[in-house]
């Protein structure tokens, strides 16, 4: 078993609630591990925009496997990738797309349904497991419903159709749940005792506190694309002003020193 795999899956039943803050590049994560995080998650979305794409399934997966690569040669914890539906509608190639992410020694993944049946995830979990252990190597498989986040079926049906999709996930090989857009305490609790995986929330409003979350069986909690939407929305500000006025002064308002940076990298 890899040993940052073996750290990550002892990161879901620690007493505490594991936070990933999502990185969206090398430098995010690395900044995020200096921070004292215990493990790197990266967002799809913020990848997707980092390189140039829209998020959504079409980021070319050797891209990410490149990404994957860099971040794993400057960070000392484990890598988890979201690695959204497998870029595939096809199991097989996404079988064939998970071993460029083996390859680049990523411990976990994330794979979600979308709007695609659960059968055809079940069948991707399938070809993900075969691909990793003829890899030899173990890997943590974090899968993602989005019943909440897209709203799938109606409200009131949304609960047992979850339940049941978990079900079916974690039979098919799944590691972990993520539920987001799930918020309401009574149904994180249910979701939690009956699927039986460590489950994943993502940060939201309205959102329970950690220790309250960890109360009601949540494992781990993640940021999603938030921080590199707030950053979006800084240097689009910042850009805009000095574009139109070519003032300075707020360049250098909030910022990072050029030697802290710098000392982030060194030696990596």
């Amino acid at each position: 078993m890899n040993n940052l795999t073996a750290t990550f899956r002892k990161l879901h039943t620690e007493t505490q609630l594991l936070c990933l803050a999502n990185a969206w590049d090398a430098g995010s994560a690395r900044l995020i591990e200096s921070l004292g995080a215990p493990a790197i998650a990266t967002t799809s979305a913020g990848v997707s925009w980092a390189l140039g794409y829209a998020d959504g399934n079409v980021l070319p997966a050797h891209s990410l496997a490149v990404l994957a690569a860099n971040i794993v040669r400057l960070i000392r914890v484990p890598l988890s990738v979201d690695f959204e539906a497998g870029f595939s509608n096809f199991p097989a190639v996404v079988g064939e797309n998970i071993k460029l992410l083996l390859n680049a020694g990523v411990a976990g993944i994330n794979i979600e349904d979308g709007r695609d049946s659960p059968d055809l995830l079940v069948a991707k979990i399938d070809q993900i497991k075969t691909s990793a252990a003829a890899h030899g190597t173990d890997l943590f498989v974090n899968v993602r419903t989005d019943v909440y986040l897209q709203g799938l079926v109606a409200e009131e049906k949304r609960l047992e159709e979850t339940v049941v999709r978990g079900r079916r996930y974690r039979l098919a090989g799944a590691d972990g749940f993520f539920v987001p857009g799930l918020t309401e305490s009574g149904q994180v609790r249910t979701i939690a005792e009956e699927v039986c995986l460590p489950l994943n929330l993502m940060a939201w409003p309205g959102q329970s506190p950690a220790d309250a979350l960890h109360k009601l069986g949540v494992r781990r909690l993640s940021t999603g694309s938030a921080i590199p939407q707030v950053l979006w929305a800084h240097a689009e500000a910042l850009a805009r002003e000095f574009l139109a006025l070519g003032r300075s002064e707020p360049l250098y308002e909030t910022y990072m020193p050029h030697q802290g940076l710098q000392a982030l990298f060194a030696g990596r």
